[in-house]
């Protein structure tokens, strides 16, 4: 006697979420993460949009969305940079699922029980020009039941594309797939502090290597990279992975400054020629920490930490170094398609962070100055396909600056330390 059909959809359902949750075990940065865990939520469900809102000093910090009908299917957009918070309380619908645990499933947005302590904001869909009807909120708790966040699903889709409600399967499976989900968020959100805890030592030593620098950096290398990879026409898949590991290894580009001289490194003026000398061993010192890598991010953190002051015509610095090298030694400078896509990606997206901030020997530069230095030296010092898809994505790389904005104290730092 053969099983029923809702055993059978049943066990595939299950089946495909324990798959999923095991393939969210290969990203390691969280973006890629939140942005899998969307993409296959709406899979599941066959909604249009979604958002994740994660628990950040005691708020729900908007952390990520994707929008099919307003934004496509590549998420490439200056509306993942939002920066806002929303409070854990019971007047809107993320804060209320928050604050109670309990998942939340809505009809109509624009038709709420009046009696409900939440309202629906509908200055996103004023603004836009969207209609939010069907919304699925459910909690984001850790193994420990410690709340991580919310996740949002919106606009259910029927078999004709047309907004409707959620369907009984959609209420058994996105909980489920949510549960198992959170242990990757949990693992990621470790994984990218412990990155900035490296990046805050390394501050004690440069005050201008800032969390809001190395997030600045890495998000832009990330968004240059997607770019790119859609102009080569990568998978979706390879853009996912990469994406995440290149804004991770792009965040510790200069951990290696930590080895350079005070004398060095905080000179308010220009270097000599044996200053410079010792400054260009930070890319040396960089990638002898990830000299005996165990993973592909570690090797990816080597090739970016050595050689994102590679040019592209061969006058950078500091080619191929063996493990015990001296400067007598150093050979010819990488060039062309020889430096490693990362690092080449890197370069760009850090020379434009130097020059748009404040240094200990200049004043940030206007951003058309910065442009057009990006566009002139592309082919000599750029790789021109990257400066090109830096370029193509220039509002999402106005996003990411608007979000991770200097401190001012920070930004004042490199003087303070400098002065007499």
């Amino acid at each position: 006697m053969s099983r029923s059909l809702d055993v059978v959809t049943a066990e595939s359902a299950v089946s495909r979420i324990l798959g999923i949750t095991n393939e969210l075990n290969r990203l390691q940065d969280v973006d890629a993460i939140l942005d899998r865990i969307l993409f296959e939520a709406r899979q599941l469900s066959k909604a249009d949009a979604g958002s994740i809102f994660l628990v950040e000093d005691g708020k729900l910090r908007f952390s990520y969305m994707q929008n099919d009908t307003l934004f496509g299917k590549q998420s490439l957009t200056p509306a993942v940079y939002s920066n806002f918070s929303v409070p854990i309380d019971e007047t809107s619908i993320v804060g209320y699922v928050a604050k109670t645990g309990e998942i939340l499933v809505i009809d109509d947005a624009y038709q709420l029980n009046p009696e409900q302590p939440y309202s629906f904001n509908r200055s996103y869909d004023e603004k836009s020009g969207y209609r939010t009807t069907s919304i699925m909120t459910i909690p984001l708790r850790s193994f420990e039941d410690r709340l991580l966040g919310v996740m949002q699903i919106i606009n259910a889709m029927d078999e004709e594309n047309k907004f409707t409600s959620f369907g009984p399967d959609s209420r058994i499976y996105l909980p489920l797939f949510a549960s198992h989900a959170t242990g990757a968020i949990e693992r990621s959100r470790m994984t990218r502090e412990i990155i900035l805890r490296m990046m805050r030592m390394a501050e004690l030593h440069d005050p201008r290597e800032t969390g809001q620098h190395v997030q600045r950096v890495g998000a832009f290398a990330a968004e240059i990279y997607h770019r790119y990879a859609l102009n080569k026409g990568y998978s979706r898949e390879q853009i996912r992975y990469m994406k995440g590991m290149i804004r991770l290894a792009a965040m510790l580009h200069d951990v290696g400054k930590i080895g350079v001289p005070d004398s060095v490194l905080k000179k308010p003026g220009k270097l000599t020629d044996e200053e410079f000398d010792l400054m260009k061993l930070h890319t040396l010192k960089g990638a002898r920490l990830f000299s005996q890598p165990t993973s592909e991010l570690d090797r990816l953190c080597g090739a970016i930490a050595m050689h994102h002051h590679e040019k592209w015509n061969g006058t950078g610095y500091p080619g191929h170094w063996a493990e015990n090298s001296t400067q007598a030694e150093q050979p010819q400078p990488l060039s062309g398609e020889n430096i490693p896509l990362g690092a080449r990606i890197v370069a760009v997206a850090d020379v434009y962070d130097a020059l748009m901030s404040v240094r200990c020997y200049k004043e940030p530069w206007p951003e058309e100055r910065v442009l057009e230095t990006l566009r002139k030296d592309a082919g000599s010092h750029f790789d021109p396909e990257v400066v090109e898809a830096f370029f193509q994505i220039h509002d999402v790389i106005v996003a990411i600056r608007e979000k991770y904005q200097e401190i001012p104290a920070e930004a004042a730092a490199c003087r303070t330390v400098v002065a007499p």
